[in-house]
Order: structure tokens, then sequence, then C-alpha cells
């Protein structure tokens, strides 16, 4: 028996640091690791210990002979990833960890003074340099989030759908009670204290802010009622505090007569939209979806979702294992749009592996956009080679007007999103590349500023899952110990305590790592009475009342 690799990983490569026999690649300290959709494991090396299945904190590895539905798939696509290529050595025995005393190049030496950073982000990049400062150092760690929930995208971007996803926060939500982490949430950077301010009660500021704004399209009526941003979306059904329950509506006049629904984009994002609008709201009800969101999903009016792709199939920007996902959702079909014959072409004569081959067994159909969708089975359909060129309406969304060597054709619609990427904001106080919407840095260290670091999307750009953030965090934190060592670090000027003072009389939303626990145990409670693991609270007065219960139950409490 093998283990197997399926649709959750996060490619953190903690499975790898645990494997005794070198059977799960890419490594870390291999040139594709980063750019393949997942990890694999060798199903000829592996010797069916189990560690990578208790490591993995997504729960994406199970025996291959347990894999039923859906996941059967994976035990073919960890094997496919090894044809023709001989199995890597072993590396030590009995496993290629040598025993003995750890060693870690992102480290500072023993007797060093502990230093203070402080961590500007609760999402999974902040945390990933949280963790390593934490467990490798002696660093004082401040978390800070302008929020008073912490979690950034591993909370409010991840799909409810994917629980398994969602096991990663908790894996790093640890960090928040270490004895050497101070959580100070519900405190904004350039609204509540300057960058100056934080910076000078720390000896170092790591900033992992994410990208929070999105891509526009740029075509007529995008900013009609009806139209809006897959952030959006995403926020509005996982309960951001700041997206209203009324962003979204599903049961406008335009969606009842038209039934259909339109996402710009074919990335991860936009497969993942696409499934929420169309699953079984009672699939749905086991998950932490907002309670606001899965009452207008009851009552939408959405029987179709079209994604537009400007490429073939061939160039897809969904990764294998979310397209495979979206082939299996009960009552509804999959359906890919011959309009262009390329399409159907890149399919038939794509060879195993390739992305276009996953659409071999996809129902084709030139799809009439006269009609309405019918009653029955919801439908996804994959339109390639098509481009938006503009949304058409009197007062909302009515159709968009899809264009391709073709010609142009409206398709009616009553909802338009657009999933075509994230976007970096300027920080205040922080260079700011507009091309880019980045942060200018070199290996994490921000241009012109001594003692300034940043990670994440914030860093590199809106690319890679999860698991990318643990290189990317590996990378800056090696930056910051470095200057550490040398010497570069400013001194603080403030002390620890005294950011705290600063902290609460700043800001009215102040939440700490006992408030934090204390929502978390609110929203679990919430969500047992419901049958559900947790019901989000969605506004940030409730977020705060929920923080400052404990205090009234008395010390200890």
């Amino acid at each position: 028996m093998t283990y197997a690799i399926t649709q959750t990983c996060c490619s953190d490569a903690t499975c790898v640091a645990v494997c005794p026999v070198n059977c799960i690649h890419p490594t870390p300290e291999e040139p594709d690791f980063g750019t393949t959709e997942m990890l694999y494991i060798d199903p000829k090396s592996c010797i069916d210990c189990g560690a990578c299945a208790d490591a993995c904190p997504v729960d994406a590895i199970f025996p291959a002979d347990r894999l039923t539905g859906p996941l059967k798939r994976y035990e073919a696509v960890n094997a496919a990833h090894y044809e023709g290529r001989a199995p890597a050595p072993v590396l030590a025995s009995p496993t290629f960890h040598p025993w003995g005393e750890p060693s870690f190049t992102r480290s500072l030496p023993s007797d060093f003074a502990p230093i203070r950073v402080a961590v500007v982000g609760t999402g999974p990049a902040g945390m990933y340099a949280a963790e390593d400062l934490l467990l490798h150092t002696n660093a004082e760690v401040t978390l800070i989030d302008r929020l008073p929930v912490a979690g950034g995208l591993v909370r409010y971007g991840v799909a409810p759908d994917h629980p398994g996803t969602k096991g990663a926060g908790d894996s790093l939500a640890r960090f928040h009670s270490h004895p050497r982490a101070t959580v100070r949430l519900g405190v904004e950077i350039g609204r509540d204290v300057t960058p100056e301010e934080l910076a000078a009660h720390h000896d170092a500021v790591v900033y992992a802010v994410g990208a929070p704004s999105d891509r526009r399209l740029g075509i007529p009526g995008e900013d009609l009622p009806g139209s809006l941003s897959a952030s959006s979306l995403v926020s509005w059904y996982n309960a951001h505090p700041e997206t209203a329950p009324d962003t979204v509506a599903l049961d406008t006049e335009a969606l009842r007569n038209a039934g259909r629904a339109v996402i710009v984009g074919n990335g991860n994002v936009a497969l993942d939209v696409a499934r929420i609008l169309v699953s079984d709201p009672a699939a749905l009800a086991g998950t932490d979806i907002a309670d606001h969101a899965l009452a207008a999903l009851r009552d939408s009016r959405i029987r179709e979702v079209v994604l537009l792709g400007r490429r073939g199939p061939e160039d897809a920007a969904y990764t294998a294992s979310e397209l495979l996902a979206l082939g299996h959702l009960p009552g509804v079909d999959l359906v890919v749009d011959t309009h262009d014959p390329r399409t159907a072409q890149a399919v038939d004569a794509a060879a195993p592996g390739d992305k276009a081959a996953l659409l071999k067994d996809t129902a084709r159909e030139a799809v009439d956009w006269a009609g309405v969708p019918g009653t029955g089975r919801r439908r996804i359909v994959l339109r390639f080679h098509s481009a938006p060129e503009e949304a058409l309406g009197e007062g909302a969304v009515r159709a968009v007007r899809a264009g391709g060597p073709g010609g142009s054709v409206d398709i009616p619609a009553g909802l338009l999103v657009r999933a075509i990427g994230y976007r970096g904001v300027p920080l205040a106080g922080l260079p700011f590349d507009e091309t880019t919407g980045t942060v200018p840095h070199t290996a994490g260290r921000v241009d012109g500023m001594t003692g300034t670091y940043v990670v994440g999307w914030i860093k590199r750009g809106p690319s890679g899952g999860i698991g990318a953030n643990r290189a990317c965090a590996a990378e800056t934190v090696g930056s910051l110990l470095a200057d550490a060592v040398d010497g570069r670090l400013p001194t603080p000027t403030g002390t620890a305590k005294a950011f705290g003072r600063l902290a609460r009389a700043r800001s009215d939303r102040l939440v700490d790592a006992r408030g934090l626990a204390a929502i978390d145990r609110a929203e679990r409670a919430r969500g047992a009475a419901a049958g559900r693991p947790r019901v989000k609270l969605a506004t940030v007065p409730d977020l705060v009342a929920a923080a400052r219960r404990r205090r009234l139950r008395g010390p200890g409490a």
C-alpha cells in the first residue's frame, strides 16, 4: 500500500520534512518547488509509514487504497508525476534527517539578546514568519491585525466547503498563545498607530498585509449594480466584518429573468465562486459559511454559471485538483462550450498529464445563449477563447457581451463577477510599486527602510497558495536575523509595555490573546448549537463584544 496526496494539498512541505525515505517531491530544495500545483508521493518509494499523513496540516494525505469517489483519481495523479523518472535516493538511514543536535539556518546565537519583532497581518504569511521566529529564536513577537480577529485569508479567503484547507489556520493558530507572543488585534497601522510609532517600539517590523484589492476589467458597464469583484463575493460568503450582508443579491429581477451568472477568469478563485453559487445549500449548511450567504443561496435564482477564459484550456489558470473537484459536484453538470474549434482541438490533442487532458471526459456543447437555463440540474459552463467586452443593462447587469475570434455574443446574466486577480495597496510610510502592486524589497528587506520587512503577497505579488508562504517567510526571516547579527537593526526607544498602552489608548476594538480565544469559543458554541463546525460572528461590534465577555466572568474565567 502507498499513500497519495489529494486535492487540498497546501504545498508547505511539512510532509517532506518527516518522510523517512525521500518519496515526496518536489522538495523545497528542488527547482520546481513552488511551480508545481501540488506535491506528489512516489508510489514506488513509499514505505507506508504514514508519517506524512500525521504531519499534514490540511488533511490531504490518505492511503491510496482507501480513496473513494472524486479522490480516487489522485492515486493515478501522484503516480503520473513519476512516470519515466528514477526513484529519488534515500539520503540517509534510517531517515534522511540525521539524528543529533538540531541546527537551524534561520536562528540567532544562543547568547544573543532577545529582539522584539512586530508582525503586521495574521494570515498564513505573517504566521509562518512568526512561527520561524518563535520556534528558532528567542525573539518576542507582537502579532498585529487591523481586524479584531486573526486568520487573514485562511479565515476569510478559503471557501467554506474546503474545511481541510482551513486546517492550516488551526496549525498556525497555536502560536497566538505562545509565551513570547503578544496579540494586538483591532489595531490598524496608519490609522491607530503610525508606522514610525510601531517601529519605535520594536527592533524590526514585518508587514504581511496581503493584496486586499482586486483588478478591474476596464469595460463599459463594469460599475452597474450586479457587477462585483470575486474578492467581495468571497468575503461575503465568509462573513468578513467589512462586507455587508446585502453586498450580494441572488434573487434580483435580472437573475430571475436570466438564471445565469458570468465569472470572468478561470483561476482557483473563479472556480471557488462558481462552485459555491451552484452547490446545494443543504451541503453548505454543514460548513462555516456566513448565515446571510446561506440564506441567500437557498433563495438563489442562479441555475448556470459561465466562466470566461481569454485563453484556451491548455493555458487555464486553475489547478488540476480544483477542476477535478468541480466535475464531481452533486446535482451539477460541467460543460465545455465548443464555440471555438480550438477548444476541442486542444482537449483532443492533449497528452496525459496536460491540463487540457482533464477535460477529455467533460460534456461538450455549442451553447445557445438565447435560451434560459432549465429548472433541473444546475451547471457550470467553461467558455475558453472568450473575453468580456461590455456589461449590458439599464440600472443593473442584464447581459455580458463576450468577444472571441468568431465575433461577439451577448450572454444573458444577472450577475457579473470579475475574478482576474488580487492587487496590493499602498501602505502608510512604505514605498510602493504601482506596476506590480507590491512593496519594493531585496530578499524581504524593504528598500531604503532599515529594520522593515515584507512577506507574502505584498512582497511577491498575489501568487502561490497557503504553503508558498512558508518559503517566502523563511527568506524574509533569514534576512531579518542576518541584519540582527550584523548589528544593522535600529534600537527601539519604546518598550513592549509602552506599545501595549499606546494600542489600548488608540483603539476601542483592541483584542488580545484571551479575547481571541473567547471569540473562538463563542463561534464554536454557536456552531455546535446549529450542527456546524462554527458560526462566525459577522460584525466588528459582535467580535469585540465576544472578546470582552470573558472579563465578565471574573479572573481566571
